[in-house]
């Protein structure tokens, strides 16, 4: 049961009013401040991940709204003495510091640097000694979440040149290695390898290990840090790869982790969302439509039957927000790629709530229809970065959105391509065989031309999955026999299965409910 400790609900003494009226000062650290340390140091010791997590997820927040809304936490200098001055929980201590201050104010320069630093020593630690704890999959998976989000809230804010300082200026050149892509990849790369987290899930599909059953704790008294992290590094690595557009490396990053089944990375609904996110649309940008649409269908889904119970969730905000996008990107998948068999009910009836108009004039391909899907892509994709440094001694300019206008213009680029492939579709779908002359005649085009058509569809229509076979998106395939083309439907998968578990699950449930009714 967790311990209901007095800075949670006790009301704020007169030192701490006092104290707001006159600023902040990092040196002065509240009695509520002094108990929380002092109990979350205890509570890491003795490795009581239950308590950990109460005060992580709960009383940090409390103390958070209640105190320092818009001042920073006391400086790690000011409560190192509460904790035995332990190296380990200061650089906790300060990594919670940073992401309290990234979420309610705005860093400085500096202060972008400091937290860079304070993740390299924080994670030197994690890598080469022995780290004799246990910490909540929540807070192992906020750790990699924000170390990411900071490289790419650094990179929007160096792309930003124009308005720079010189003692900005001076800083960045001074301190080059800060946020740097390589850095931020090999750390994420070491986690991976140094945990041998890919070996572990290897051998938990032979059933020699319990990773995922004991959600990644190691309850014969080990420590989980190493591998969880080194597990949710690997949804790390694909966020980054899609923030450079390179879809290919992120999905091959992920590979080790089957998205088809529950696992570690579903245990924390940031990490859930995150990783289906980040994983339709890589998969979208690579044309493999089908796979995408099945992800966001399934996560949509999870998402509409689970958000009441994150209400009070500080994730809440990012959860709904999340939930928008990839509305916005399956309602562009099943724009391409009309394949509406593979959403649910409910998903679908959201979808044509609030996507419905507009994928109706998407189907159109004309100038309006591109504005729709430019407009969609900019609100849903990820905020794409430009890794490198700029140039110091060139007039200074600001490309934070190079990065994003290419990747617009690549996947504009896309649907203009798709833009021939609405006629065929609909001539197609009319007919189960069809002359080329009768078709080319219809479409107004001559036979030479109706055959690259057909051939583009077929290119369009197919993609390579990640083990490099051919896939087909296609909801109407063709294949031509002496001049003549034999139109094949394809046909969904009756599922017999998920019917009767439903069934089974509802009759399951009057007879609890007829069981419970006492009759008189």
């Amino acid at each position: 049961m967790a311990t209901n400790y007095d800075y949670e609900e006790a009301p704020a003494n007169y030192d701490e009013t006092h104290r707001q009226d006159l600023g902040y000062d990092p040196n002065f650290v509240p009695d509520s401040v002094k108990s929380f340390v002092g109990h979350l140091y205890r509570h890491i010791r003795e490795k009581n991940v239950y308590e950990i997590h109460q005060m992580y997820e709960i009383s940090f927040q409390t103390l958070s709204d209640r105190l320092f809304k818009d001042t920073p936490w006391p400086s790690v200098d000011a409560v190192a003495h509460y904790v035995d001055n332990d190296q380990v929980f200061c650089l906790l201590y300060r990594e919670m510091w940073f992401r309290h201050l990234y979420a309610r104010l705005s860093p400085t320069l500096k202060q972008r640097i400091d937290s860079w630093d304070n993740y390299c020593s924080l994670f030197q630690v994690v890598l080469h000694r022995v780290v004799n704890m246990q910490l909540p999959n929540q807070w192992l998976w906020d750790m990699v979440d924000e170390f990411v989000y900071q490289f790419q809230s650094f990179c929007q804010y160096r792309a930003k040149m124009k308005n720079k300082s010189e003692q900005e200026i001076a800083l960045l050149r001074q301190y080059d290695q800060a946020w740097n892509v390589y850095g931020v990849l090999n750390y994420l790369q070491a986690f991976v390898e140094k945990s041998n987290i890919m070996q572990i899930l290897e051998q938990e599909k032979e059933g020699l290990e319990q990773f995922t059953a004991t959600d990644g704790y190691d309850y014969s008294g080990g420590s989980n840090v190493l591998k969880v992290l080194g597990y949710f590094s690997m949804v790390g690595l694909l966020r980054v790869h899609c923030l450079l557009g390179d879809y290919q490396t992120g999905l091959k990053c992920l590979l080790p982790i089957d998205i088809s089944q529950q696992g570690v990375y579903t245990s924390v609904i940031g990490s859930h969302i995150t990783t289906i996110y980040h994983y339709g649309f890589a998969n979208l940008m690579l044309r493999r439509y089908v796979e995408a649409i099945r992800e966001f269908n399934k996560i949509l889904l999870y998402i509409y039957k689970t958000k009441q119970f994150h209400q009070k969730s500080p994730q809440y905000e990012q959860i709904l927000k999340k939930n928008e996008q990839m509305y916005a990107l399956l309602a562009i998948c099943l724009s391409l790629c009309p394949q509406v068999k593979l959403v649910e009910e409910t998903v679908n009836s959201q979808l044509r709530e609030k996507y419905g108009e507009k994928m109706a004039r998407m189907q159109r391909y004309d100038d309006e229809a591109f504005a729709i899907y430019d407009e969609l892509f900019s609100y849903a994709c990820p905020k794409f970065i430009t890794p490198s440094a700029p140039s110091f001694e060139e007039p200074l300019v600001n490309y934070n959105q190079d990065a994003y206008r290419l990747q617009l213009k690549l996947f504009l680029y896309e649907v203009k391509q798709q833009q021939l492939l609405s006629g065929v579709r609909t001539f197609l779908k009319v007919y189960s065989t069809i002359s080329l002359g009768k078709l080319a005649n219809y479409m107004e085009v001559d036979e030479p031309t109706l055959r690259t058509i057909l051939l583009t569809y077929k290119h369009k229509t197919h993609a390579v999955d990640s083990d490099g076979k051919i896939i087909s998106n296609a909801d109407v395939d063709f294949y031509i026999d002496d001049d003549m083309i034999h139109v094949v439907e394809s046909k969904p998968v009756k599922r017999y299965g998920d019917y009767f578990l439903r069934q089974v699950v509802k009759l399951e449930g009057v007879i609890n409910d007829m069981d419970r009714i006492k009759l008189e």
